[in-house]
C-alpha cells in the first residue's frame, strides 16, 4: 500500500507538534517554522498548514515558493505511476489545474514531483511521486 498524504488546517503550530508528536508519536518531517509541518502518521504523510480562524475557506499554504490550496488530500504515487498519470491529465481539457505538474525541493530533501487539481466539486487534490520513498519523510 502506498502512504497517503493529507494537508489540514490548524490555529496553532505548537500545540499541533506536541499533540501528534508527543501525544499520538508521530515522527516530524519537513517544516517551514510559522507556516507548515509534516507528521509522519503510522507512515503517512500528514501536514498542518497555519491558517487562523479568520481566514477564507480556501486559503492557500506557501510550499517551495508555491500556493497550494488548504485543504487538499491526495496519495503518493510510485514515479512512472505519477508520470503517467501527469501525462494523462494533462491531455485532458476538462481538467481544472491549480499547479501543474512540476518538481518541488529539487536537489534538496524530499525532493518530489507534484501536481494539484480540482475535482468538480471543488475539492483540491495533490499527486505526489518520488523517486526514492526514503525521502517522504526527509528533514
Amino acid at each position: 500500500m502506498r502512504p497517503f498524504h493529507l494537508a489540514f488546517p490548524v490555529t496553532d503550530l505548537e500545540a499541533t507538534r506536541r499533540f501528534y508528536g508527543e501525544i499520538i508519536g508521530c515522527g516530524i518531517g519537513r517544516e517551514d517554522p510559522g507556516c507548515w509541518i509534516d507528521f509522519d502518521l503510522f507512515g503517512h504523510q500528514m501536514s498542518a498548514h497555519l491558517r487562523p480562524a479568520s481566514a477564507e475557506p480556501e486559503a492557500c499554504g506557501g510550499v517551495d515558493g508555491d500556493a497550494v490550496p488548504i485543504p487538499h488530500f491526495g496519495v503518493v504515487l510510485k514515479m512512472d505511476d505519477w508520470k503517467a498519470l501527469a501525462a494523462r491529465l494533462e491531455a485532458e481539457p476538462s481538467i481544472v489545474w491549480r499547479l501543474k505538474p512540476k518538481i518541488r525541493f529539487e536537489g534538496q530533501p524530499g525532493e518530489q514531483a507534484t501536481m494539484f487539481i480540482m475535482d468538480p466539486s471543488g475539492n483540491a487534490l495533490e499527486f505526489k511521486g518520488f523517486s526514492d520513498d526514503a525521502q517522504i519523510f526527509a528533514a
